[in-house]
């Protein structure tokens, strides 16, 4: 799940999507006892592609990555970042026929750890400079390593995802059993694989190589910038969860 601008993850996890609840409640479905339909999955297959595609953190560092060292490399850190997203996305199905794994305490734990590593990687980026062998900061040695921090570090993944999960069932979620949810999640795995496939496509163009390269300093100076940005919201909601669970 690659970054959601959206509120903080307790936040997420404890309202109900109501937009996303009305758009697929307008489908027209009938609200009977539960079948994964042709539409439902295809529904799935957006939604995870949807998710995917929203730009934040991870869709800027693999473009960091994709453009200076090829689409291999990018490809690399989106497949570590996969693992992230199939693991809240497991967690978020689970969820829903009520087995909370998942404490509050974890979501604030990583919310710390993703603003203060995004910190890192924002100040970092912010004093870029080329190295003696002309790397510069956003290239990675090993990209799929990355992707995985990115991947697994993310606190909203689970939340968005639930909340995705819940708008796809609205109205069936009494008959949803653990039975049905792998196709569920191998259709949003085939909407995260889709949207990696655009995503390692385009940043394979030759324009947006070219442009990179020829302006790479300043966009990494600006990456840094909105990495500072993202971590500065990650720690605020950390703090917020971790005042709330006190006062709790």
């Amino acid at each position: 799940m690659l970054f959601s601008a959206t509120g903080g993850p307790g936040n997420l996890a404890a309202t109900k999507p109501h937009a996303l609840v009305n758009f697929f409640a307008a489908r027209g479905e009938p609200d009977i006892a539960m079948s994964l339909t042709p539409i439902l999955l295809a529904d799935a297959a957006v939604a995870g592609a949807i998710v995917v595609l929203t730009p934040g953190p991870a869709v800027i560092a693999f473009l960091g990555i994709g453009a200076a060292q090829g689409r291999r490399e990018g490809a690399k850190f989106l497949i570590g970042h996969l693992v992230g997203d199939l693991l809240w996305s497991s967690l978020a199905l689970v969820a829903i026929v009520g087995a909370k794994l998942v404490a509050p305490w974890v979501f604030n734990a990583l919310a710390t750890f993703c603003g203060l590593y995004l910190a890192y990687l924002g100040a970092r980026s912010l004093f870029a400079r080329r190295s003696a062998s002309g790397e510069t900061m956003m290239q990675s040695r090993r990209p799929m390593l990355r992707g995985l921090t990115f991947g697994l570090s993310n606190p909203k993944s689970y939340p968005v995802t639930l909340a995705v999960f819940t708008a796809l069932l609205a109205g069936h979620l009494a008959d949803f059993t653990l039975v049905q949810a792998p196709p569920l999640l191998a259709s949003c795995f085939a909407g995260f694989l889709a949207a990696d496939v655009i995503l390692v496509w385009l940043v394979g163009v030759g324009p947006v190589r070219r442009f990179y390269r020829r302006h790479e300093i300043w966009i990494i100076r600006a990456t840094g910038v909105m990495f500072l940005g993202f971590a500065a919201n990650a720690l605020l909601h950390a703090w917020q969860g971790w005042a709330a669970e006190a006062r709790g």
